[in-house]
């Protein structure tokens, strides 16, 4: 407990979230008093002197120093009176060696490591569940510190594993085909929430294969937490002092928020993915509603105006739904539309549901889809669903985990 020792003569009768406990043997002199700070005025009471000491009810609880960028923490230090070269030092253990206490960092002087342990926390978010597929993915649905849900999956490649992270709890554009859009939008993950996801999965891998590829293609529209999700993008990236991802391995998926690609563009050095998914305002507006507001003309000419950077190209992802948006018209279209654009496409045969109205298409369809686009000289993929024997649509483990009622720890 935390103490703070007043000089003071009371007048008070109760005052319940404060309690005062006398010091015995001591007196004040008479008619001193001193305001304490949080006590009403209006309280009536008959006076008793004394020297009290007065339990301060300060909020104490630590910072999750995940939270803090580098200038933050040399800002935090030089206040401590330490010198900033530590706060590199302190970063190193954290992203590089996956460190979880202060006392193991060792280069740190000691009596440094009490201190940030005093003031930080270095979390982890909790491992609510874990699903793995025959394929080899995973899905993680970790648990936040106020009780909501995120996931990640993990996916198995051929030399390397990537990651798709998400950057909202739920999700406000409201996209017909989307599971996420189902539980509606509760609020931005912090940078913290962010990067630990990458932080945690990567320490979590049992094999030797490395984590190298990130998408944020998982819960959320990632440029509407835009501030949260740059702050992330630069611990992920850092070579030196973060989690070292190449930023050419690095993709950020917009379901078409045209404000901010400009600033994407600008701001970090990542790969863009836009989510399409039809080829008229019409189709667009009614699976995805943002295209009201950012109608196929201005998404595009956005996407022809960002930068892209060593021959990259945006990726153009298309969810094929049955009877949809997925005759051989459509594909004419879709060629015509990406044309002024460097461009390649990945198809998406949509992943079904339980209460979803959409279906895949049969597999002739979506054959014919592909070799359209690749008569006109396109690069398309058909992205083949991992972990179909498990929770595969975005956002099902936790909506699996909400429809049953499960808490703290309980497993699907």
């Amino acid at each position: 407990m935390t103490y703070l020792i007043f000089n003071i003569k009371v007048r008070l009768l109760a005052y319940e979230s404060l309690r005062l406990v006398q010091n015995p043997g001591s007196v004040l002199p008479p008619d001193v008093a001193y305001a304490l700070p949080g006590l009403p005025a209006s309280i009536n009471a008959v006076g008793y002197s004394g020297i009290w000491k007065l339990p301060i009810m300060l909020n104490t609880k630590k910072q999750n120093i995940l939270e803090l960028d580098r200038k933050e923490l040399i800002t935090w230090l030089d206040d401590q009176g330490i010198e900033p070269y530590r706060a590199d030092q302190i970063l190193k253990w954290i992203y590089l060696r996956q460190a979880d206490r202060f006392d193991r960092m060792t280069d740190i002087a000691k009596d440094i490591r009490p201190l940030l342990d005093d003031h930080f926390t270095i979390s982890r978010l909790q491992i609510e569940d874990i699903e793995t597929s025959k394929d080899g993915s995973r899905k993680y649905l970790f648990r936040l510190e106020d009780g909501k849900t995120i996931e990640s999956v993990l996916i198995p490649e051929r030399d390397h594993y990537t990651l798709c992270t998400s950057s909202q709890v739920g999700c406000a554009q409201d996209c017909r085909f989307c599971l996420t859009a189902r539980g509606g939008f509760q609020r931005n993950l912090t940078k913290g929430e962010i990067v630990s996801q990458v932080r945690d999965v990567k320490n979590d891998l049992q094999d030797s294969m490395p984590l190298s590829n990130l998408v944020f293609m998982g819960m959320g529209e990632p440029l509407a937490n835009y501030k949260n999700l740059l702050d992330a993008i630069e611990v992920i990236t850092d070579s030196s002092l973060g989690l070292g991802f190449a930023g050419r391995r690095v993709t950020v998926s917009t379901a078409g928020l045209v404000s901010r690609l400009a600033d994407l563009g600008r701001d970090t050095r990542v790969n863009l993915a836009v989510s399409l998914n039809a080829t008229d305002n019409a189709t667009r507006s009614r699976l995805m509603p943002i295209n009201r507001k950012f109608p196929i003309e201005k998404l595009l000419k956005a996407c022809q105006n960002f930068p892209l950077r060593g021959g990259r190209r945006i990726t153009f992802e298309y969810v094929l739904l049955k009877d949809v948006n997925d005759s051989a018209k459509d594909a004419g279209r879709l060629a015509r539309l990406l044309r002024p654009i460097k461009s390649k496409i990945n198809l998406i045969p949509f992943n079904s549901h339980e209460g979803c109205q959409y279906q895949r298409p049969d597999e002739d369809t979506i054959l014919q889809f592909q070799k359209i686009l690749i008569d006109n000289n396109y690069t398309v993929m058909i992205r083949q669903s991992k972990g179909q024997d498990i929770s595969a649509a975005c956002g099902q483990l936790a909506a699996g985990h909400r429809a049953e009622g499960k808490g703290h720890g309980e497993k699907a």
